[in-house]
């Protein structure tokens, strides 16, 4: 077995680097709002590009931004004690470089599926708080694709709620990413 530091390989440079003024200036701008715009006028184009023309899209800034990104996307199915169903279209919106679901839209789905599966159990008497969220990437769901979200409550005591949330094709029930959610729950002051 090697000595760990010996044969060490340099992965950066180390010269000083060197700016050029068009960078620099553009680095140091102290104006805030130029920056803004600019951003903005990158994302806005980048929305409309991969398909979301919502006009909600453009107030970017909101408390709870992307839920306009997966309105369009997530449709209930059916709601009973412990158990939540619901579909999912894979829109280019919510999709990767490679055409299929991105992965963080698959999170933000999972947590919105098991929040909705946890508040079947825990009464409106008690605030829910996401601890733990678990995702397995199994396999990619392709663009228009169909699936099935099926959130189940694993186990719910006095201060944890755990909940299991599973994403199928519609078409052929083949299992693509799998989710675990623990909850801690809590008393709403009464203050």
């Amino acid at each position: 077995m090697a000595n760990p530091s010996s044969k060490a390989t340099v992965l950066f440079s180390q010269e000083p680097q060197t700016i050029s003024s068009t960078a620099a200036a553009a680095t140091t701008s102290t104006n805030s709002d130029d920056r803004t715009n600019s951003l903005e006028a990158q994302v806005i184009p980048f929305f409309k590009r991969v398909g979301s023309d919502d006009p909600n899209i453009e107030n970017y800034t909101s408390k709870d931004f992307y839920s306009n990104l997966l309105c369009n996307t997530l449709k209930t199915h059916t709601v009973r004690r412990g158990h939540v169903s619901c579909f999912v279209t894979v829109k280019p919106s919510i999709s990767n470089y490679f055409g299929g679901l991105h992965g963080g839209a698959v999170a933000a789905i999972a947590e919105r599926v098991a929040v909705a599966t946890a508040r079947t159990v825990v009464g409106e008497d008690k605030e829910i708080f996401l601890v733990d969220l678990g995702m397995s990437y199994l396999s990619a769901a392709p663009r228009d694709a169909e699936l099935i979200v099926d959130g189940s409550v694993v186990r719910s005591g006095r201060n944890i709620t755990v909940v299991s949330i599973e994403f199928k094709m519609k078409k052929t029930g083949k299992l693509t990413y799998t989710s675990r959610a623990t909850f801690h729950n809590s008393p709403v002051s009464k203050l």
